[in-house]
């Protein structure tokens, strides 16, 4: 069953590293602090979660592809958005517009709607000293964009905890 349609909206976009097989207990802390979830899994992200489990958590369906333009549109309008786990990948097609999958063309949509978006990097080190990646995630900071990455962590550390991950979404809302 969807959510209460007055509720706030928070899209959960996963994407494919381990941290996503976790991300129902990001779920749950978010419908505890009243959000209703949609979540949206790139294409091999869909791989690291429970699918079915999460629609049954959320009351709607976990996309990953594009709509046929005779499908209606079943995602409610988002208030604000997690990217966590994000990848390599997804972080640089979405800082440079690459809108190949239905997870970065709408993540590109929402930063252009201004909609406060936290994203949470997770990539292996090689790829974190990768020319392109630093530049581009302070292209989504330019964007509005909320990014918890601390490239002097440990890898294995990199990830906040799911509760920081909310209390900053919960700032960057804050007026």
């Amino acid at each position: 069953m969807a959510g209460d349609p007055r509720q706030r909206v928070l899209y959960v976009v996963v994407c494919a590293a381990p941290a996503a097989a976790d991300v129902d207990a990001l779920v749950r802390l978010a419908q505890s602090a009243g959000w209703r979830i949609c979540v949206i899994a790139s294409p091999m992200g869909r791989r690291f979660i429970d699918a079915d489990r999460l629609a049954e958590l959320t009351g709607e369906p976990v996309r990953s592809e594009y709509r046929m333009p005779d499908e209606p549109n079943a995602l409610p309008a988002a208030d604000a958005a997690i990217v966590a786990p994000a990848t390599f990948n997804t972080i640089n097609k979405w800082a440079t517009g690459i809108t190949d999958t239905f997870a970065v063309g709408l993540l590109c949509e929402l930063t252009g709607f201004g909609v406060p978006i936290v994203a949470v990097p997770l990539l292996k080190e090689a790829l974190a000293r990768h020319v392109a990646f630093g530049p581009n995630l302070d292209a989504l900071r330019s964007m509005g964009v909320r990014v918890l990455f601390d490239p002097s962590a440990p890898p294995d550390a990199r990830m906040p905890p799911w509760e920081q991950i909310l209390t900053e979404l919960a700032a960057l809302r804050a007026p």
